[in-house]
């Protein structure tokens, strides 16, 4: 079993996408895949074909402690997996969590009885208490960057987080790796930030990267992760690949 964050506090870099479709291609290798949102703006929520505001439970509930996991957890008709909603209730789950004792742990707890072979957190694009609540619940941290100018820009202080995290309430904490989403072969900045990745991360990149494409974009809309909008697309493609070197790599 394995419970991964999917983090950087860098919006626009693939992040909820990198998620769902994670735990699509987790699901689609017949493991049994939970994807907790834990973003506020409950985007990974509605990529999954759930509305956000008409759930009975959210991920608010599991941090508080309100209901337990099986009683919150909802299965969308065609994503492939079980899902934990997230909406704006978290915002006032990070104000509530500021006066409890054991307030990093609070997620960890909730998930101590799990029984999936694959838990992914997709965290708030920014180091709050939620994603603090992600990392130390988790086993390893998956960090998609987008392959453009300001690629690096802001991952020291995630490092830091994770490291801090480490530290201080999770000492087996990994990260997984680095994820390069948005790839363009043809762009010489592509390359360039790719070189700086590989120094900066060194073994810790995957190979795999997410390109670029239409099919990829468009699947939210339709409430479905690409592999269920357009199996033969190269962003599902890339997707399955990636799950592949993951399990080859980080969780054989």
């Amino acid at each position: 079993m394995r419970i991964v964050a999917v983090t950087n506090q860098k919006g626009g870099v693939g992040k909820t996408t990198t998620a769902v479709n994670m735990a699509s291609a987790f699901a689609a290798t017949r493991r049994k895949t939970l994807l907790i949102d834990l973003d506020p703006q409950g985007n990974a929520t509605t990529g999954s074909g759930v509305d956000k505001t008409s759930v009975t439970y959210s991920s608010y509930d599991l941090l508080t402690h309100k209901a337990p996991l099986r009683s919150i957890v909802v299965t969308p008709e065609e994503a492939g997996y079980d899902l934990v909603a997230g909406n704006g209730d978290l915002t006032a789950a990070e104000i509530e969590l500021l006066s409890v004792e054991d307030r990093h742990y609070q997620l960890k707890q909730a998930l101590n009885d799990h029984a999936y072979d694959v838990v992914v957190i997709d965290c708030p694009p920014s180091l709050n208490m939620l994603t603090v609540n992600a990392l130390v619940a988790a086993q390893g941290v998956v960090i998609p960057v987008q392959c453009e100018f300001y690629a690096l820009e802001g991952l020291a202080d995630l490092l830091e987080t994770i490291e801090d995290v480490r530290a201080s309430f999770n000492p087996t904490l990994e990260i997984d790796g680095v994820l390069r989403t948005m790839y363009d072969p043809r762009s010489s900045l592509t390359s360039e930030v790719s070189r700086q990745i590989r120094q900066y991360f060194k073994s810790k990149m995957f190979a795999t990267v997410i390109p670029r494409n239409v099919r990829l974009a468009e699947a939210p809309s339709h409430g479905l992760p690409a592999i269920q909008y357009d199996r033969k697309s190269r962003g599902a493609i890339s997707y399955l690949a990636f799950a592949g070197e993951y399990f080859r790599k980080v969780a054989a």
